[in-house]
């Protein structure tokens, strides 16, 4: 079993880093393989609707040239997804909204019904708005939340100064420990069976 989390910060190795990190470590313990994949500060592209994902069936967007389909490829590997971002203004880094949401549109079939969890770093404020938003995105693709003992947040400025946020740690490793125990009823008997869904009806309230 296998942890795909990405790493929503510019910073190669800020809080960020430090709370997925505590994370990564602690999955390792339950002897789930875990990866930390970075944004980067390249620049990436917004979804424009352009709509050749789906059109075409490429099963990945059609823009090539940022970290999106990097981290499309290493969902065919992963069991379920974990995304963590700074804080920006009470909300989520722009730029993994912007990648994010370009994986889900094009590549859907890779994150269904797999376990996730969001986490929000922040100097003072706004983590829980940005928390929620993250949420958003897995509850639309039938993606198990995974929970911790409070909301997936921790606190720090400079870098490494979450380390010091002793019940923002413990949280992360207790969303590990949550994680890891999910996978393991989930894969117990092989494969995992996911429910039958009814086929998607589609409503538009203009018409």
């Amino acid at each position: 079993m296998k942890v795909l989390l990405i790493n929503g910060s510019a910073h190669k190795e800020g809080n960020t880093f430090t709370a997925l990190s505590e994370i990564a470590r602690q999955l390792e313990k339950q002897g789930v393989e875990a990866e930390i994949v970075q944004l980067g500060n390249k620049p990436v592209r917004g979804c424009i609707a352009c709509g050749q994902c789906r059109t075409k069936a490429l099963g990945r967007c059609t823009f090539d040239d940022d970290v999106c389909n990097r981290i499309v490829e290493k969902l065919d590997g992963a069991d379920a997804l974990i995304v963590g971002t700074p804080v920006y203004y009470g909300q989520p880094n722009g730029a993994v909204l912007a990648v994010m949401q370009r994986v889900f549109f094009s590549a859907s079939s890779k994150v269904e019904n797999k376990p996730a969890a969001s986490v929000a770093i922040c100097r003072r404020g706004g983590a829980t708005a940005a928390f929620q938003t993250m949420n958003m995105m897995f509850e639309m693709m039938n993606m198990p939340l995974v929970t911790s003992q409070y909301w997936n947040i921790a606190y720090g400025r400079e870098p490494g100064q979450a380390a010091l946020d002793t019940e923002g740690m413990q949280t992360m490793r207790t969303l590990a420990d949550n994680m890891a125990w999910l996978l393991k009823k989930i894969h117990a008997d092989g494969d995992p069976a996911y429910p039958e869904r009814e086929p998607w009806q589609p409503m538009h309230f203009i018409r």
